[in-house]
């Protein structure tokens, strides 16, 4: 399920409780609504709710964290197809198919984190690609010193665009337990539920409970999103890829 379906689902089950507070609160007598069993549960409350705010911020925290690890990686992955290209072509006429082969193995690479709908399911381009690349680089045969400084330069770095591309391969998949989400929502359930068992029965307290709702909801909402930083509304940009692809063979 994507971000926007957990959302509304927590949404929706968060209201259940609140509704379901506020129904027990016309359902049961008033000895058991008194204000010692009132402060008692508000006491139960406010334990939960203060482990809900840690929880909600160490998600917070941990997702932002890998959003913007990942964002760096993608810019460094730019930087790197950037300065291999030029060392390439510094090189020699003799790396024109390792350049290609750099093309390809970039192609490839945007494919497998933004991939498109035509897309889907087709066998990964970037693997074979970067390993015939390796190949490449290495069958060259330097003239002179200065090719050989260049062919050790441009073989660390594809060994390093390799690792920078299989951490970004390997961190496509979100990060976060389901569980742990669970609980999450679990806990802000039995909060509203307290709320709703003590709150009066008007359109005010309604529409407040909603909008509360709501911005929990998106809280959940904006952690999911951060977690998949290759999908949905807030992924992380290709621009920097794709520009370094655009100069390549230049």
């Amino acid at each position: 399920m994507n971000a926007t379906v957990i959302a509304a689902l927590a949404f929706l089950g968060i209201s259940a409780a609140t509704l379901l507070g506020l129904r027990l609160r016309a359902a049961l007598p008033d000895r058991y609504l008194s204000a010692d069993t009132k402060d008692t549960v508000r006491l139960g409350t406010g334990l939960v709710a203060t482990m809900t705010a840690l929880l909600l911020g160490l998600l917070i925290a941990s997702a932002q964290d890998s959003y913007d690890t990942q964002r760096g990686q993608v810019i460094q992955l730019a930087a790197e197809v950037d300065f291999l290209d030029r060392v390439l072509a510094t090189y020699g006429p003799e790396t024109t198919e390792s350049r290609s082969l750099l093309l390809k193995s970039t192609e490839g690479v945007v494919q497998k984190l933004w991939p498109e709908a035509s897309q889907a399911g087709k066998e990964d381009p970037a693997l074979a690609a970067g390993q015939a690349l390796f190949n490449a680089i290495h069958k060259l045969k330097p003239q002179n010193d200065e090719q050989h400084a260049l062919k050790e330069q441009a073989l660390n770095t594809v060994t390093n665009l390799s690792q920078t591309r299989w951490l970004l391969f390997a961190q496509v998949d979100a990060s976060i337990p389901r569980p742990l989400l669970t609980i999450l929502v679990v806990w802000l359930a039995i909060i509203f539920l307290s709320f709703g068992l003590f709150a009066p029965t008007n359109k005010t307290v309604l529409i407040t409970m909603a909008i509360v709702t709501l911005s929990v909801s998106s809280a959940l909402f904006l952690i999911l999103e951060l977690d998949r930083p290759f999908d949905g509304l807030l992924q992380v940009s290709s621009a920097p890829v794709r520009s370094a692809i655009s100069r390549l063979g230049r």
